[in-house]
């Protein structure tokens, strides 16, 4: 009888997908609050401002927006991430 010498694919246990999806969607939303910062999203106001305070405030909005954008769907860079790396774990 002959067999086939190629391996199935293997697939990343339910749990370790998991984990992997957390992470890349993690690695997203700091993605894109570096690019709302870099659009200007959260700087100090130069009149009226409320200082320090203000500014660790502006940060966690942000920060906040850039998670609930990833929640909406993102920009599809963790699903990207998830699939090249599930795509990995034959490879090792």
């Amino acid at each position: 009888m002959i067999t086939s010498l190629t391996a199935a694919p293997q697939v990343a246990p339910p749990d370790q997908q998991s984990r992997l999806r957390a992470a890349a969607e993690q690695l997203e939303a700091s993605f894109l609050a570096e690019m709302l910062r870099a659009a200007g999203l959260g700087k100090t106001r130069e009149g009226f401002g409320g200082g320090e305070g203000e500014d660790q405030f502006s940060a966690m909005l942000v920060q906040a927006q850039s998670e609930a954008m990833v929640r909406a769907g993102g920009i599809g860079l963790a699903q990207t991430l998830v699939e090249a790396m599930t795509a990995r774990v034959g490879d090792v």
